[in-house]
C-alpha cells in the first residue's frame, strides 16, 4: 500500500477531502521524523513504537579492493510493532 492509497482509504472512510488527509498524513510523518532526529522515540499505543537504535562500531570489508574498513557507530530509525498489532497480523495473514 502506498501513501496515496492510504490517503484514498482514509478519505473514503471519513468523508474528508483527500487534500486534507494528505496534509494530515504528511504532518504525522514529519512529526515522527523530527522526533526521531532529535533522539526522541514515538510511542503509539496499540500500534507500535518508532525508536532510535544505536548500531555499534564494526569492521567491514571492501571486497573489490580487498581492504578492511571500520564502520563507525551510528543511529538508525526502527519500528517495533505492538503485541496486539503482531497478533492481528499473525491471525489474519496466511503463510505463503
Amino acid at each position: 500500500m502506498t501513501k496515496a492509497e492510504i490517503v484514498t482509504e482514509i478519505a473514503g472512510k471519513t468523508g474528508l477531502e483527500k487534500s486534507e488527509i494528505q496534509a494530515i498524513v504528511e504532518a504525522f510523518m514529519n512529526e515522527v521524523k523530527d522526533s526521531l532526529s532529535k533522539g526522541d522515540n514515538v510511542y503509539l499505543r496499540g500500534f507500535g513504537s518508532f525508536i532510535v537504535k544505536t548500531r555499534a562500531e564494526k569492521t567491514g570489508r571492501n571486497i573489490s579492493k580487498n581492504t578492511t574498513i571500520v564502520i563507525p557507530a551510528h543511529n538508525i530509525p526502527a519500528f517495533k510493532p505492538a503485541k496486539t498489532f503482531v497478533d492481528k497480523v499473525k491471525k489474519s495473514v496466511k503463510v505463503k
